[in-house]
């Protein structure tokens, strides 16, 4: 046992750069807390004290603002930044050297008592406000930005962003934890850009076009030109 708050209070050091020293952790950090509650409701939820597992996962909840179904799987060295709001479902699985921030959701999306959570793989960081939905398995090393809601697989070593999630970024190789979000792609960004690069090509050749046709009028219409209209290029 004391071994294992040793490894969640290191990786609680190692994963916010604002702690000061292991008592601070140990007595200022809920997530570290709420771990701790876990550990003791999934025995409980394993050895059939369901109702026990559930009314003490609800009191972990108040006071830590942390809620972990006692029947999910959690890996060790989790570290659960700030963490309030975060939800965690009860067939979800979460692996060792896990990052959670404040607001992340592993949630359910049947009514089938079957495995309808997410699968969190080792070495993942999930950003603020991420919602992991469904029975999807998020790869090793992957990094979730903050904000994305992520209804499909992601392979590992991979960045995902976006509502609804998309892959933005795959790797080969394993890359070390990075806690900057705000270096995350946008791909709606990079869409735009390609749109407005599109619409300025095509304003280009319509300029071309009609000097082609020695037309330097701005307001000139095509109707208003029926030499223009049947020009042999609307024609082909």
């Amino acid at each position: 046992m004391f071994k294992r708050m040793k490894e969640d209070i290191k990786s609680a050091k190692a994963g916010d750069p604002a702690s000061r020293s292991s008592v601070e952790v140990l007595f200022c950090y809920p997530g570290i807390w709420a771990i701790w509650f876990h550990l003791i409701n999934h025995w409980l939820w394993n050895k059939g004290a369901k109702f026990l597992a559930r009314f003490f996962s609800t009191i972990a909840r108040f006071l830590t603002g942390i809620e972990i179904h006692p029947g999910a799987q959690i890996g060790r060295r989790i570290f659960i930044d700030h963490g309030m709001g975060i939800v965690i479902g009860e067939t979800a699985i979460v692996g060792d050297d896990v990052l959670l921030y404040q607001g992340a959701v592993l949630g359910g999306t049947s009514l089938e008592k079957k495995k309808r959570h997410p699968t969190i793989e080792n070495d993942v960081v999930v950003g603020a406000g991420a919602k992991v939905l469904g029975n999807v398995t998020i790869g090793a090393h992957s990094k979730i930005g903050a904000g994305s809601v992520v209804l499909k697989n992601v392979p590992p070593n991979s960045t995902c962003v976006g509502v609804p999630g998309r892959i933005v970024r795959s790797e080969d190789t394993i890359s070390p934890l990075n806690l900057e979000h705000s270096k995350l792609p946008d791909p709606v960004k990079e869409s735009l850009k390609h749109l407005l690069q599109r619409q300025d090509k095509i304003e280009e050749e319509i300029q071309t076009l009609k000097k082609f046709h020695g037309i330097d009028d701005p307001d000139f219409k095509y109707n208003d030109c029926k030499e223009f209209e049947n020009d042999m290029i609307f024609k082909d």
